[in-house]
C-alpha cells in the first residue's frame, strides 16, 4: 500500500481525521524503518501501517493512529524521545512511550520481563487507556503474520495472547478483536483441534443456517407487525469459544446452545424489552438462561439482553437483543469513546475503569513477578460476580468471592469490623460463596477482634487480601510464629509442595540464614503476614530439596552401576545375540548367559502371564508379573533396574507355584469342598493357611502346583462355583 492509498483508506473511516498529523507520522515511520525487514522478508513498514489501519477501523482518534505508525521507532531505530516530542508533541509521545518495551533493562526471567512490561503498560494506561488499544492492535497484526516465526516463538506468543491480551481486549469490550486473537492463537496452539472443529462446523453449517434463517424470518415478520424498527440476523460463535465449551464442559458440538444465535438490533431500550416479550411468546424460554445486561451492564460497558429458547425441532438457540448504541459498544468497547469524536471541539474526558484503578492499587505492593501474574489473572481475567448493597448499588467482585471481599470493597473499616453477613436477608458465614444478584448486608461490631490470618484463605480478591495483610502487620500478635508456620504450610500445599519434605529444621534454618533473618522464629513471624516472602522461601526450600535429590540420584546411579558390574563379573561369557533360557524357571533373558534367575514370590508368575525382570542387588534377576503391585509401586529411579524377559516355549511343561486367595462364608465342609475341586482337576495343594474375619467370613490362601495361567483361571472359576465362596482370585503382590 502506497502512502496515498493508505491515507485514502484512513479517510474512509473518518473524513475529520487530522490528515497532516497522520501524513507526517507515516513519513517518519517510512524513513526510520527503511531497509528494515520483517521475518517474512517484507518491508518492516508494512507492520506499523497495518497497526494504524486496525486502529482506524476501531474508530480511534488521529493521535492514536499516529502513535500506531510510530510505535516501534523509538525501540528499533535511532529516533529519540526528544525527536518525538519536537515533531509530534507530548500526547503522541506519551502514547508511543507507553507501548515501548523495556528492552534496555535486564531481567532474571521471562516471567519477570513479562510482568514488568505489563506494569509499565498499566501505568501508562492509568494516564491514557489508548496505550492498551495500540498494544492490542500491534499484537493482532503480529498474530496475523505469526507463521513466519519459529515454532517456540509462535507457542510463546499465542499462549501469552490467550493468557493476557485476549482477556484484556474483553475487559475493554473490544469483542471483535478478542475473538480474532483467540481463534488465531487456537489455530497454532492446538492445530488438530482447530481444524477438526472447523470440519465439524462446516459439515452442519448448511443445516444450521437454514434453521436460523427461518427463525430470523419469523422474528422479522412478527416485529414488523407490531411496528418495531429492527435489524435481525444470524450470528456464528467463534471457534475458540466453541473449543472451550467442548473441552472444559465436556460437551459435543450438538450440545452447545449458542453455536448459532440470532441478534436483534432496535432503536430504544423500550423496544429491547418489547422484542424480548414477543420472542418469549413465540418460543418457550429455558429457565435460568435469561441475562439482563441492560439493567446490570458488564464492567466493560457491555449491554444486551440474552435469552435461550427451545426451537420447533426441540433444539435450543440463543437470542441477543440490543440497541444500535449498545451494539457499537459491544463491537468496539472502550474504543467507542473516541469513535466519531474527531472534529468535535469538546475535551475528550478520560475514561477510567474500576478494574484498572484496582490493578494499579495492588500492583504497587506486589514485588514478586509470579504473585503479580497470578493476582492479575485472578482479579482482571477471571469471571465476575455482580451483587447488590442493601441500597441497590452494584458491586463487582471476582467469581468465587465471599462476604469478606464484599466488606473490604465497601471500606477497609467495614471489612476489619466484619463479624458476619446477610445474603438475601439470611445470615451466612463469611466464607459463603456469593452469586450473581445476591443482596449482601455486612454485620459489623465495634468490638470485633479484626482480621485473622485465616481470613487470607477466605478472601478471593487481591485488594481484600492486601488490606488484611496491612492490618495484620500493624498488630503485634504473640502467636505470629505458629500462625506463620500454619500459613506457610497452607501455601506450600496450595502450590503443590509437600510441607513435610520442605519444612525440615535444616532447610528452614538455612533459608533464614540466607535471607538474613535472626533465626527461624523471626522468619516464621514474617511469614505470618503472607506476601511474596512465602514465594521466596518456598523457592529456596525447593532448591535445597532439588540439590539433595540430585546428589541422591547420582549415588543411586553409581550403586546401580556397581550392581550391574557385579552381575557381569558373575557371568562366565557374553555371546552376541545369544538367547538363553534358565532351565529352572523357563525364563529367557536376552543377550546373557549363566545368570541367576528366580521367580518372584510376591506375585508368582506362570506361563501365559506378561512378565518383567528386575535386577536385584547381588541376587541376579527376579521375574515378576507386569501387573505386580510391587513393580507398579517402584520409585521412578528404581525403574532403571527393569529388564525384558520372556517365557521359553520349549520349557512350558514345568510346574510353578500359583497363589490363590479365597473369601468364603465361615461354614462347615468348606476346606473339604476346596480340596475336592483340586483333586478333580489333578492339581496338588502345596500350601494352605486360613483365618477368620470379623464379618463371619474366612480368608483362605492356597499355594497350588500350576502349569500355566489358563489352568489357574479355570481353577478360580471352579472355586467360585462352590456354595459359600464369595471371591476367588490370584494375588498380585
Amino acid at each position: 500500500m502506497t502512502k496515498r492509498e493508505f491515507l485514502s483508506k484512513i479517510k474512509e473511516y473518518n473524513e475529520n481525521y487530522n490528515m497532516d498529523l497522520i501524513s507526517r507520522a507515516y513519513d517518519v515511520a517510512e524513513e526510520m524503518h527503511r531497509n528494515q525487514l520483517r521475518k517474512s522478508g517484507e518491508e518492516y513498514l508494512i507492520h506499523p501501517v497495518a497497526v494504524a489501519e486496525i486502529l482506524a477501523e476501531l474508530g480511534m482518534d488521529s493521535e492514536t493512529i499516529a502513535a500506531g505508525l510510530l510505535h516501534d521507532v523509538i525501540e528499533d531505530t535511532s529516533f529519540t524521545m526528544e525527536d518525538m516530542k519536537k515533531e509530534f508533541g507530548d500526547e503522541v509521545t506519551e502514547l508511543v512511550d507507553g507501548v515501548t518495551k523495556l528492552s534496555a533493562l535486564k531481567f532474571e526471567s521471562k516471567e519477570e520481563r513479562q510482568a514488568e512490561n505489563l506494569r509499565k503498560m498499566f501505568l501508562a494506561m492509568s494516564k491514557d487507556i489508548r496505550v492498551l488499544i495500540i498494544k492490542l492492535a500491534d499484537r493482532l497484526h503480529n498474530l496475523r503474520t505469526i507463521n513466519y516465526m519459529t515454532h517456540e516463538k509462535i507457542v510463546e506468543k499465542c499462549q501469552e495472547t490467550l493468557d493476557i491480551y485476549a482477556p484484556l481486549a474483553a475487559r475493554l469490550g473490544i469483542y471483535s478483536m478478542k475473538m480474532e486473537l483467540e481463534d488465531i492463537a487456537l489455530k497454532f496452539l492446538e492445530p488438530s483441534a482447530y481444524y477438526d472443529l472447523a470440519e465439524q462446523v462446516s459439515e452442519r453449517k448448511g443445516e444450521r443456517e437454514t434453521a436460523i434463517n427461518k427463525v430470523v424470518d419469523e422474528i422479522s415478520k412478527a416485529l414488523d407487525e407490531i411496528g418495531i424498527k429492527h435489524e435481525t440476523y444470524g450470528r456464528s460463535k467463534h471457534f475458540y469459544s466453541i473449543y472451550k465449551k467442548m473441552k472444559y464442559q465436556h460437551k459435543s458440538l450438538d450440545e452447545i446452545f449458542d453455536l448459532m444465535a440470532v441478534r436483534i438490533i432496535v432503536d430504544t431500550v423500550r423496544d429491547c424489552y418489547a422484542s424480548l416479550g414477543l420472542v418469549h411468546t413465540m418460543w418457550t424460554p429455558i429457565p435460568g438462561r435469561f441475562k439482563d445486561y441492560i439493567a446490570m451492564p458488564k464492567p466493560n460497558m457491555y449491554q444486551s439482553l440474552h435469552t435461550t429458547v427451545i426451537g420447533e425441532s426441540g433444539r435450543p438457540f440463543e437470542i441477543q437483543i440490543r440497541t444500535q448504541e449498545m451494539h457499537r459498544i459491544a463491537e468496539y468497547g472502550i474504543a467507542a469513546h473516541w469513535k466519531y469524536k474527531e472534529g468535535v471541539t469538546e475535551d475528550k474526558e478520560e475514561v477510567k475503569l474500576s478494574w484498572l484503578r484496582q490493578a494499579l492499587e495492588w500492583q504497587k505492593d506486589v514485588n514478586d513477578p509470579k504473585e503479580f501474574m497470578e493476582s492479575l489473572k485472578m482479579d482482571l481475567f477471571s469471571n465476575q460476580v455482580f451483587v447488590f448493597t442493601p441500597q441497590g448499588d452494584v458491586i463487582e467482585l471476582p467469581a468465587g468471592a465471599t462476604p469478606l471481599d464484599f466488606a473490604f470493597k465497601i471500606h477497609t473499616d467495614v471489612g476489619c469490623k466484619c463479624v458476619g453477613a446477610k445474603v438475601n436477608g439470611k445470615m451466612v458465614t463469611i466464607d459463603h460463596k456469593l452469586e450473581n444478584g445476591n443482596i449482601v448486608d455486612i454485620v459489623t461490631s465495634p468490638n470485633a477482634a479484626g482480621p485473622s490470618i485465616d481470613w487470607l484463605k477466605i478472601a478471593k480478591s487481591s485488594s481484600a487480601r492486601n488490606k488484611i495483610r496491612q492490618w495484620l502487620k500493624r498488630e503485634n500478635r504473640n502467636d505470629a510464629v505458629d500462625k506463620g508456620k500454619d500459613l506457610f504450610t497452607q501455601y506450600l500445599r496450595r502450590k503443590g509442595y509437600d510441607p513435610k519434605v520442605l519444612m525440615t529444621n535444616a532447610y528452614i534454618s538455612k533459608a533464614a540464614k540466607e535471607l538474613s533473618f535472626k533465626d527461624t522464629d523471626d522468619l516464621y513471624s514474617q511469614l505470618s503476614y503472607g506476601g511474596n516472602l512465602q514465594t521466596k522461601v518456598a523457592n529456596l526450600l525447593q532448591r535445597y530439596e532439588d540439590e539433595r535429590r540430585k546428589l541422591e540420584t547420582e549415588e543411586k546411579n553409581k550403586s546401580l552401576l556397581d550392581d550391574l558390574n557385579e552381575i557381569s563379573e558373575k557371568t562366565q561369557k557374553r555371546v552376541e545375540q545369544l538367547r538363553t533360557a534358565d532351565a529352572e524357571t523357563g525364563v529367557i533373558v536376552e543377550g546373557v548367559d549363566n545368570l541367576m534367575i528366580s521367580i518372584a514370590r510376591c506375585c508368582n508368575p506362570v506361563p501365559g502371564d506378561e512378565i518383567v525382570g528386575y535386577i536385584t542387588k547381588g541376587r541376579g534377576i527376579t521375574v515378576h508379573r507386569v501387573d505386580c503391585d510391587n513393580m507398579r509401586a517402584l520409585p521412578e529411579e528404581e525403574k532403571e533396574r527393569l529388564i525384558e524377559v520372556s517365557w521359553d516355549p520349549e520349557l512350558l511343561d514345568k510346574s510353578y507355584d500359583g497363589e490363590i486367595s479365597i473369601i468364603a462364608k465361615d461354614q462347615k465342609g468348606m476346606l473339604s469342598s476346596i480340596s475336592k475341586v483340586c483333586e478333580d482337576m489333578d492339581v496338588r495343594i502345596i500350601g494352605l493357611n486360613a483365618r477368620a474375619n470379623k464379618d463371619d467370613t474366612i480368608r483362605i490362601n492356597l499355594t497350588l502346583m500350576i502349569h500355566d495361567r489358563s489352568q489357574i483361571e479355570k481353577i478360580c472359576r471352579s472355586f467360585k462355583g462352590i456354595p459359600g465362596i464369595l471371591e476367588a482370585y490370584r494375588n498380585k503382590g
